[in-house]
Order: C-alpha cells, then structure tokens, then sequence
C-alpha cells in the first residue's frame, strides 16, 4: 500500500489586519502569519476551513481549495 500523504493547503496573507477586531488578528496570527504577503502552509482541515473562512477578507487560497 501507498503511504497516505497528509493534505495540506497553501494560504498567502494580502490584506493587513490594521483596524480590524483583535479576533481576527488572532485568527491571523493562529494561522501563523507574521508578515503581509506571506504564504504558509497548514493542514487541510475542518478547523483550518473555519479560520480561513473567518478572514477570508484578509487571506487568499493558493492551493488545496475546498470543493
């Protein structure tokens, strides 16, 4: 059998959290974003949906996107 290889999906930062609620700047830096523009990579997840969905105005889906 072939090993299962845990999914991942790609998240870049594009929008500042300046002048947003401390509950989304939580949300960002849960997703461990530190700078603008960056790209992290984090498991594909229910839990990591609902982050993203949260700030989707802030975030942008580069790969893994959810059917």
């Amino acid at each position: 059998m072939a090993k299962k290889r845990a999914a991942k999906i790609k998240i870049k930062y594009v929008r500042s959290v300046l002048g947003r609620p401390g509950t989304q700047r939580k949300v960002i830096e849960g997703l461990g974003f530190r700078k603008l523009n960056q790209v992290v990579e984090c498991p594909d997840s229910p839990e990591t949906w609902g982050m993203v969905r949260k700030v989707s105005h802030l975030v942008q889906v580069l790969e893994g996107e959810e059917s």
